[in-house]
């Protein structure tokens, strides 16, 4: 069996994709994650354009992962623990569209869980959540230099103010 036979995809914005990278790469059955852009109107946008603000797109990441070994709704637990889907467009420092908490589903059975999913996790928070659900749309890679950043720059002040100490409280 190839690395992504029978796999599935699960499209995540919950912040600053690099802190999303992080945890979901750490998921036994998780295949493969990259960072990109999704939800916006400019075809092949630019880190920069993201950031801006004004490409309509989140920060998100594609998760490649084995059903077999891992559900999308245990993914969805975890999304929902990694970051706070109370607060609009902002997770810590990080503010602005492109930081919003966003489920891009890829299919009506993907939407039903992520629905149920929502409803579940807004007992564990005092603030309603503001996590969108939406359909999945074009995927757009990010730049290479943002690919697998917390792996390849552990001690970058990010990293090591914001990622590590995510990853530490996960039990990661």
């Amino acid at each position: 069996m190839s690395e992504n036979e029978n796999c599935e995809f699960a499209d995540f914005g919950a912040g600053c994709f690099w802190c999303v990278e992080a945890v979901f790469e750490r998921l036994d059955g998780v295949r493969s994650v990259v960072s990109g852009y999704e939800g916006g109107e400019t075809h092949n946008p630019t880190y920069k354009q993201v950031c801006d603000g004004d490409t309509g797109h989140a920060e998100v990441v594609r998760i490649t992962f084995d059903p077999e070994v891992i559900s999308f709704e245990e993914l969805l637990e975890v999304f929902w623990n990694m970051h706070d889907p109370t607060t609009l467009n902002r997770q810590g420092a990080d503010h602005g569209t492109q930081y919003r908490s966003v489920i891009f589903y890829q299919s009506f059975e993907q939407r039903d869980a992520a629905e149920k999913s929502k409803a579940k996790a807004a007992d564990a928070f005092a603030d309603p959540i503001v996590t969108e659900i939406t359909p999945a749309s074009e995927f757009f890679e990010a730049e290479d230099y943002h690919q697998d950043y917390f792996r390849l720059n552990p001690q970058a002040p990010y990293c090591s103010f914001v990622i590590s100490p995510k990853l530490k409280k996960l039990g990661y």
